[in-house]
């Protein structure tokens, strides 16, 4: 039986809606260490099945609405009692080119990787316990050039800095809040991407541990600093097998075919 770091504690787990994903291994593994979980997304049958499968609750949001976010933690809160544990792993890749970008992916972009943690950070904490605990999951396109990543790369950048704003914010709370910034995640839905010849390879070359993180890297790492054992605060974990100590994969290494399709 896995150790019941959470028993008593509850949970929001937002972006948790894809099996074989970051969020749902989270959700899972809060559960399964005595957690209550909240799970989002936009896909409420999806979340069905896992709340149905860990006895949580599942509410349909939408990451990059604001709206979505303050009902999000009502009923969450309604639910569950005060609030522990928030993690975000909502996010949604915008390839372009500064050349050739709209307004419009900008907006799209900004929406999801910057207001939706800021935002989910925002009302999950007006609905936390003092002494609870905050996780978005970034990316290493916030702190390495991604060519053919701008949007996103800068949305996460801005919500880099604002994780150590909030630090600092609801440090009288004891409230501890933390990113995690993953390169590549080898995830059910990464999996016909990394498929296509040649794509991991590339992907993974400038990583020293030679792969990607797995969902289970990601939830274990989102884990200890969800824990009462975890003192950092305001802190960019990178969970990358090394890769920020190199730099990131660029777009005429990858087949053609394989980059064109990210984001999409």
């Amino acid at each position: 039986m896995a150790e019941q770091r959470f028993s008593g504690k509850s949970a929001i787990v937002l972006g948790a809606s894809a099996e074989g994903g970051s969020g749902w291994a989270i959700a899972e593994r809060l559960a399964a260490e005595g957690a209550r979980v909240a799970v989002a997304s936009r896909n409420l049958e999806n979340l069905e099945r896992l709340a149905a499968k860990i006895g949580g609750l599942a509410v349909a949001c939408d990451a990059g609405k604001p709206q979505d976010l303050v009902r999000l933690a009502d009923q969450a809160r309604d639910a569950l009692g005060p609030i522990d544990i928030a993690i975000d792993a909502a996010g949604w890749p915008m390839p372009g080119m500064i050349a050739d970008i709209t307004p419009e992916k900008v907006e799209r972009a900004m929406a999801v990787n910057f207001m939706g943690p800021l935002f989910f950070v925002q009302n999950c904490t007006r609905v936390m316990r003092d002494g609870g605990a905050v996780v978005v999951i970034s990316s290493i396109s916030s702190t390495h050039a991604a060519p053919g990543q701008m949007a996103y790369a800068c949305a996460k950048a801005a919500t880099n800095m604002m994780i150590k704003y909030a630090a600092i914010e609801f440090g009288p709370r004891q409230i501890r809040v933390n990113a995690v910034l993953p390169s590549l995640i080898e995830s059910a839905m990464a999996a016909p991407f990394v498929a296509i010849p040649g794509v991991r390879e590339a992907a993974v070359k400038e990583a020293p541990l030679g792969r990607g993180a797995t969902p289970a890297d990601m939830a274990a790492a989102c884990l200890w600093l969800a824990s009462d054992e975890c003192f950092a605060t305001g802190t960019w974990m990178p969970v990358d097998g090394g890769n920020h100590l190199r730099r990131c994969t660029f777009p005429d290494e990858y087949p053609p075919q394989a980059y064109a399709s990210i984001g999409e």
